[in-house]
């Protein structure tokens, strides 16, 4: 939660002149209602269920780049076909790069009702094992301008996949 994907997923999409697409939006294209309300009406685990499905269905198109939201690692499924499907990148931010990024927006459900940088730890101690297991590349994203965090990613992929 706020390394950046989106930012950098878009950048790095225009690089490659890929389509940019995120999961968390797409989700709230099929449902018609933000993430705020699924988790409110559905609870985690609903978001959950819905966000394993649209990552199924996008991982499947071609010529993309894909954000997925923070806690898409938690689930096997998403794990297996994020690795299978694509080359996963980990943008690793520090907590406090986190509660910057993040102190502001009102679009963090999981972070409504509760002191955000206890939130926070408790989720990178769930999830950073998860993001590392599957990463083929990653980069850290602390106080790094979008432009040069893109321009890293592009730079690793080459040296590991080619031109």
């Amino acid at each position: 939660m706020g390394s950046g994907k989106t930012a950098v997923g878009r950048h790095l999409a225009r690089l490659f002149r890929f389509t940019f697409l995120d999961s968390d939006a797409d989700i709230e294209a099929k449902t018609g209602v933000d993430i705020s309300f699924i988790f409110e009406k559905e609870g985690e685990a609903g978001f959950r269920i819905r966000e394993r499905e649209s990552i199924d269905r996008l991982t499947r198109l071609e010529s993309i780049v894909l954000a997925t939201g923070g806690g898409a690692v938690i689930d096997a499924d998403n794990r297996r076909v994020l690795a299978e499907r694509g080359v996963v990148v980990y943008l690793k931010t520090s907590i406090d790069q986190q509660i910057e990024r993040t102190r502001h927006a009102r679009h963090r459900p999981l972070l409504n009702d509760t002191d955000p940088e206890e939130k926070l730890k408790e989720l990178m101690l769930r999830r950073a094992a998860l993001y590392a297991e599957i990463a083929n590349i990653t980069v850290s994203t602390d106080g790094r301008r979008v432009q040069t965090v893109a321009e890293e990613i592009l730079q690793e992929l080459r040296q590991a996949y080619g031109p």
